[in-house]
């Protein structure tokens, strides 16, 4: 999906598995608006994105330099807090049955906790 389609869709509460994360850059501190995918859970408590390029992507080194960030999903914003690297093994487990076969095959994803 391009960026400017994706950004034009994502969010939007008839699109639920794709977000915008807005976060901070670590060192500009400039404000950036990203679409990612989410990855529905088994419990509400937690937001799961998977991270099938690893670890070093700029907005989840963001996030966790910022030690959180703010979701646009589904029409509503939410506050996540909390980000923490998993492998594949545990964002599996996390994820509903149907999203474990490909979430599995990530190298790591990013869990946080939503407030």
């Amino acid at each position: 999906m391009s960026a400017p389609f994706a950004m034009a869709l994502a969010g939007r509460r008839w699109m639920p598995l794709w977000a915008i994360i807005h976060h901070r850059g670590r060192r500009s501190g400039t404000y950036y608006a990203t679409p990612i995918a989410l990855v529905p859970t088994v419990t509400d408590d937690v937001f799961l994105i998977g991270l099938p390029w690893g670890t070093g992507t700029n907005w989840a080194r963001n996030v966790l330099a910022d030690d959180g960030a703010v979701l646009q999903w589904k029409g509503t914003v939410h506050r996540a807090t909390a980000p923490r690297i998993v492998g594949a093994e545990e964002a599996a487990a996390l994820a509903e049955p149907r999203y474990r076969p490909v979430v599995g095959r990530f190298p790591a994803a990013i869990v946080l906790r939503r407030s």
